[in-house]
C-alpha cells in the first residue's frame, strides 16, 4: 500500500459566507513543496467568486489522468528502446450529467498525444497502438475513475 497527500486550504477572508458570495479560490500544497492556487471553475461558479487562472478540480483529473498516461507510456518506450523526444497531449474531458443519472460527472476523458521520436528505431502504427494500450493497462488512475478514457488524434510524428 502506497499513501499519497495533498493539502488543500481555504479562507473565507472576511466574507458573510452564508450569503453565498464568497471567492471559492484557494491553495493546494504538495509534499515536494509545489503550491499552486486552486478554484472552482468558472464554467461553475461564476466570476468573481471563482478564479480562471487557477486550476479547477475537473481540469486537475483531466490532467491527472493525461499524467499518468503519459508516464507509462514513457516507461514502455523506453524499455522497448524507443527514444522519445516530446510528448504533448492536449487531453479534454467531459463534464455532463448522462440520462438516468442524478449527478454530473467526466463522462470522457480524450487524451490526444503527439509524441517524437529519434534515434534509428521508431515504432510503426501497430506498435504505437499496443504501447498506449499498455500504457492505459498500467495506469491506476485510469482504473480509478468511471469516466471513458479515448485517445485521438495523431499518435507519433517524427522530428
Amino acid at each position: 500500500m502506497t499513501a499519497y497527500t495533498a493539502q488543500t486550504q481555504w479562507l473565507r477572508q472576511g466574507a458573510v459566507f452564508t450569503d453565498n458570495r464568497y471567492s471559492r479560490a484557494h491553495r493546494l500544497r504538495f509534499d515536494g513543496g509545489l503550491d499552486i492556487p486552486g478554484s472552482s471553475s468558472p464554467h461553475s461558479v461564476r466570476l468573481p467568486y471563482s478564479d480562471p487562472a487557477a486550476l479547477d478540480p475537473e481540469e486537475a483529473l483531466i490532467a491527472a489522468l493525461s499524467s499518468c498516461h503519459m508516464l507509462c507510456f514513457l516507461y514502455l518506450a523506453a524499455k522497448a528502446g524507443y527514444v522519445v523526444d516530446e510528448y504533448l497531449d492536449q487531453a479534454e474531458g467531459v463534464l455532463e450529467t448522462p440520462p438516468g443519472e442524478a449527478h454530473a460527472y467526466i463522462t470522457r476523458v480524450m487524451l490526444k498525444p503527439a509524441i517524437r521520436f529519434s534515434g534509428a528505431k521508431r515504432p510503426d502504427d501497430a506498435t504505437l497502438a499496443d504501447l498506449h494500450h499498455r500504457a492505459h493497462d498500467d495506469c491506476a488512475l485510469a482504473h480509478s475513475v468511471k469516466a471513458e478514457i479515448t485517445l485521438a488524434g495523431s499518435w507519433a510524428y517524427n522530428g
